[in-house]
């Protein structure tokens, strides 16, 4: 009786015929898997979070780091502001 039974998939072993390139052609790979160190197998949080900050020391490029501060601390100003954070306690007393 072939109710219980569970039907197998086909296995084709297929091989294109004009493809000359090196490596599988169905292989699937990221676009920028030879230059950035973040882009790896999921690892969980603190994995992802170590991989980037890696990369973020090892940056060549200035600029981006400068741009980084800059956005997080406007919305850390921002995100201050609409909680109604009380900023005058960091101003000295007169």
């Amino acid at each position: 009786m072939g109710l219980m039974k569970m039907k197998k998939n086909r296995k084709y072993n297929y091989k294109p015929r004009f493809y000359k390139g090196e490596g599988s052609p169905f292989e699937l790979k990221h676009k920028f898997d030879e230059h950035r160190t973040t882009v790896s197998p999921a690892k969980g949080i603190k994995g992802k979070l170590n991989a980037a900050i890696n990369d973020y020391k090892h940056n060549p490029d200035d600029d981006v780091n400068k741009r980084v501060i800059i956005i997080v601390v406007v919305l850390v100003l921002l995100f201050l502001f609409i909680i109604g954070f009380d900023l005058s306690i960091f101003l000295p007393k007169s």
